[in-house]
């Protein structure tokens, strides 16, 4: 979803840099001097009550969750960037900064719309190297996370039990109003950088996202390392044969920072894609209009 060299290449297979399956999340760092791994996914488009039993408060929760058991995990939609989940819940407070918890399905596991709750899609181990997704909110074992399908803000919840959770210290802002992208670590600005922003009639979409992943794409050279997010345009269902997935790449001219140039895409500085790598897959990444 950038200018259209980048966007005409979709559908070439892209390899994906840090995927350290076995590795543990510690040592999956997007980073550009770091090999890349073949990916099937190429981004087009640089660019989730039941009534109890009276007097057992246990039951209805239980009924629920033995209801949701049954549902067939191979008949569910599988949450990718390519896939779109209308019954999702949307993300309820998309400019809030989270404590920096994700997960990582341990295998492919349902998706529900609320804990104990209806099953209406699942997400599996696998994207764009290993997939981790941004914690919201939390309840009784359960965790919400954003999802890299549209609509954008779509949300569900996973059991606990069926992935593994760290910390990431980062946080990217992006501030479409100043057009500049911020870089934070515990909550220290390690920097900030001019970028290229949607245009009028494609803008960068608002909100809570996340960095999905990282891949190169053998099509193009204007960016070394292009980081897709889990956020996609609000005007382009499809370009270049993608889904319109927002992604933060570099790009060979210095006169698009500080401008609308793109197709929805965050263009940024080389130095600042530099320190961008150095950045954990599911870390939040916050669009205001500041």
């Amino acid at each position: 979803m950038t200018n259209d060299e980048f966007e005409s290449s979709n559908g070439a297979n892209a390899p994906a840099a840090n995927d350290a399956s076995g590795r543990g999340w510690k040592f999956i760092l997007i980073s550009a001097g770091a090999g890349v791994l073949a990916v099937a996914l190429v981004l087009g488009g640089v660019m989730w009550f039941s009534s109890g039993t009276a007097g057992d408060p246990q039951a209805a929760p239980r009924e629920q969750t033995e209801a949701a058991s049954e549902v067939d995990l191979a008949a569910l939609t599988e949450s990718t960037t390519h896939t779109k989940l209308d019954n999702a819940p949307i993300d309820p407070a998309p400019q809030e900064v989270t404590d920096g918890t994700v997960v990582h399905p341990k295998q492919m596991t349902k998706v529900y719309d609320a804990p104990n709750g209806t099953a209406f899609a699942k997400i599996g181990p696998k994207q764009l190297g290993d997939t981790w997704l941004p914690v919201i909110a939390t309840q009784d074992g359960w965790s919400q996370v954003l999802l890299p399908s549209k609509p954008n803000g779509a949300s569900g919840w996973i059991s606990d039990d069926a992935v593994v959770r760290d910390t990431t210290p980062y946080l990217i802002r992006v501030h479409l109003g100043s057009r500049t992208i911020e870089l934070r670590k515990d909550g220290e600005q390690l920097g900030s950088w001019p970028i290229g922003i949607g245009k009028e009639e494609t803008p960068t979409p608002t909100g809570r996202t996340f960095l999905l992943g990282s891949f190169v794409d053998p099509n193009q050279d204007f960016s070394p390392v292009i980081l897709p997010l889990g956020s996609h345009s609000e005007t382009l269902d499809t370009f270049g044969g993608g889904p319109g997935t927002v992604a933060i790449h570099t790009w060979p001219t210095s006169d698009v920072f500080g401008t609308r140039s793109s197709h929805g895409c965050i263009q940024v500085p080389k130095d600042a894609l530099n320190r961008l790598t150095e950045v954990p897959l599911g870390t939040l990444v916050l669009v205001d209009q500041h």
